[in-house]
């Protein structure tokens, strides 16, 4: 196998991330997973990132990092921040972005992905945002990593020696119901997989994440064995 089909999958243990490492390993690529603590309220997707690895035997990193200033700046780092029960259709209406925006996590875990792509000889980056059914984040747009590999090319040992460090966002333009029938297609275990912003021993069925996974299975007719 070639070093070009090493690539870097970046990791939560969410839904999204869970259908690119399999969809990743279902084109045949070498996988190496990366999973990324930043303070969140809950470890358990990094539970479910673990599993997954294990399951599918994939080598997972898992780095924490500290960034203090997101305590009071999103409402998915603190113990008292509150995460809103508010409907996403009267937040975007509003032009506001939600307060479970994380400002610029995925800048920061694109950089940390190639890093770790530059450093390993991996020549991809595959991570699961959605611009259809999304919360509204500016960082989940096609138009925000476009311009990342050129940035790659140009700040990275790879680009300089001629060998890109690409990024393949295989969900972004797909609607939640079409990521829940592909997981089914790709064999995904929904019950390895978890998505709620609360850490609880269910989903809470509230949150934005939540309302978006809900809807998704309920249009796909398809039951979530992790509800």
């Amino acid at each position: 196998m070639g070093k070009d089909r090493k690539v870097i999958v970046l990791l939560s243990g969410g839904l999204d991330s869970a259908v690119c490492l399999y969809w990743a390993l279902d084109k045949g690529y070498k996988c190496a997973a990366l999973n990324i603590s930043y303070g969140q309220r809950h470890e358990k997707e990094t539970f479910y990132a673990h599993a997954l690895c294990k399951k599918r035997k994939v080598k997972l990193t898992k780095i924490k990092i500290n960034l203090p200033w997101l305590e009071g700046a999103t409402s998915l780092v603190g113990k008292n921040a509150v995460i809103p029960d508010e409907p996403l259709k009267k937040i975007k209406s509003a032009g506001r972005i939600p307060s479970t925006y994380v400002p610029a996590r995925n800048l920061i875990f694109m950089s940390l992905a190639a890093s770790m792509a530059d450093s390993t000889g991996a020549q991809k980056i595959i991570a699961g945002p959605n611009a259809i059914d999304f919360s509204g984040y500016p960082d989940c747009r096609p138009q925000f990593y476009k311009p990342l590999e050129k940035v790659f090319k140009e700040g990275t040992r790879a680009g300089a020696c001629g060998k890109e460090i690409k990024i393949i966002t295989p969900l972004i333009k797909m609607s939640k119901t079409q990521i829940v029938r592909l997981a089914v297609k790709l064999g995904v275990p929904f019950n390895m997989t978890w998505s709620c912003y609360s850490g609880g021993k269910k989903p809470c069925g509230k949150c934005d994440a939540c309302k978006l996974r809900a809807e998704g299975f309920k249009k796909a007719g398809i039951k979530d064995i992790c509800r």
